[in-house]
């Protein structure tokens, strides 16, 4: 991390303007000093709604003795940083932020959720999985890579209701903060302890909710369920078929387009959300996959598995694998 002007103008002259910190200091690389809630909206979710979840993450921090300081994302949803003391593993954190999410999911589970597979989220999605080791998040102030250059911008709380995700961009960022002044200011003095929610957690599990899947590129944890889509699983609850892999997303959508003209009936039921764009991880690279729930289209319009278009998946050297969420 940059830590004068010396490196942030080095940064600059190498376009580096949107910074991924992990969440503890230098002085300690193994105890996490922040927990972070990602409000991650599925498609077709409005950002009023992403709204009213932050505020109940809000209410849901204080009842275990937490400030929560919101910022957007710069993309489509919002962050909720929650500065912590630097007591616990990167492993107490995550668990700390699962169980924050599924306490969230179940004050609103109409539209809230703490759902990793995607064919099973609605509503906004409570992301714990941001708080695994070695994930990272926007900074606050990063420029993110939008055609109106939008920029992460802390709030304070009584700003989140009027706060649209275009305010805030390289051209109006700097007048905002020299009239401001970084709204997050004061977020140092208030370091929390995560106690309250790991007795949630705790009593979660002994109700049943034990761990939850983590990302795909992390080896297989102690007590993790299996990793299994819900398409994949015996009995799949959501009719799932694969529309296309490609190295760049337009062309991943461009074949997604030529599958809705083929298929126009069916492509006609299909929500916002029942289309799934997983970006594809490897180790020095991404690529694209696109893929449909046909969960609300009638069984008899319902198209058949077909070959994929486009079929781009890199081939990765032996002993490499790629993984998407």
């Amino acid at each position: 991390m940059p830590r004068d002007a010396a490196a942030l103008v080095w940064m600059a002259n190498l376009a580096c303007l949107e910074l991924h910190p992990h969440p503890v200091r230098a002085d300690d690389l193994d105890h996490p000093d922040e927990l972070r809630v990602d409000l991650d909206p599925v498609p077709g979710v409005p950002w009023a709604q992403v709204r009213e979840v932050a505020h109940l993450v809000r209410a849901t921090l204080k009842d275990m003795g937490l400030a929560g300081w919101p910022k957007t994302s710069g993309s489509r949803g919002m962050h909720v940083i929650v500065r912590i003391e630097q007591r616990w593993s990167f492993d107490q954190v995550r668990r700390s932020a699962l169980a924050l999410a599924r306490e969230v999911e179940r004050r609103a589970p109409g539209i809230a959720t703490s759902k990793w597979w995607k064919e099973e989220r609605q509503g906004v999605f409570v992301d714990y999985n941001q708080n695994a080791k070695d994930r990272t998040v926007a900074s606050a102030y990063s420029v993110r890579p939008t055609p109106d250059a939008r920029v992460s911008a802390p709030l304070d709380w009584d700003e989140v209701d009027s706060a649209e995700l275009g305010d805030f961009t390289l051209a109006t960022m700097p007048g905002r903060f020299a009239k401001l002044g970084d709204r997050h200011a004061g977020i140092d003095k208030e370091a929390g302890s995560l106690d309250r929610l790991l007795e949630l957690s705790a009593q979660q599990e002994r109700e049943g909710q034990g761990d939850a899947p983590w990302p795909p590129h992390y080896r297989k944890q102690q007590g993790e369920p299996p990793r299994v889509q819900p398409s994949k699983r015996r009995v799949p609850k959501h009719p799932l078929i694969e529309i296309g892999r490609a190295l760049k997303k337009e062309d991943a959508l461009a074949g997604m387009e030529r599958w809705k003209a083929r298929h126009p009936e069916a492509a006609e039921h299909l929500e916002p959300a029942d289309v799934l764009v997983d970006q594809m991880r490897g180790r020095s690279s991404a690529w694209y996959r696109i893929r449909v729930n046909l969960q609300h289209v009638p069984e008899e319009l319902r198209p058949e598995q077909e070959a994929l278009d486009p079929d781009e998946e890199p081939r990765w050297p032996e002993g490499w694998g790629a993984g998407g969420t």
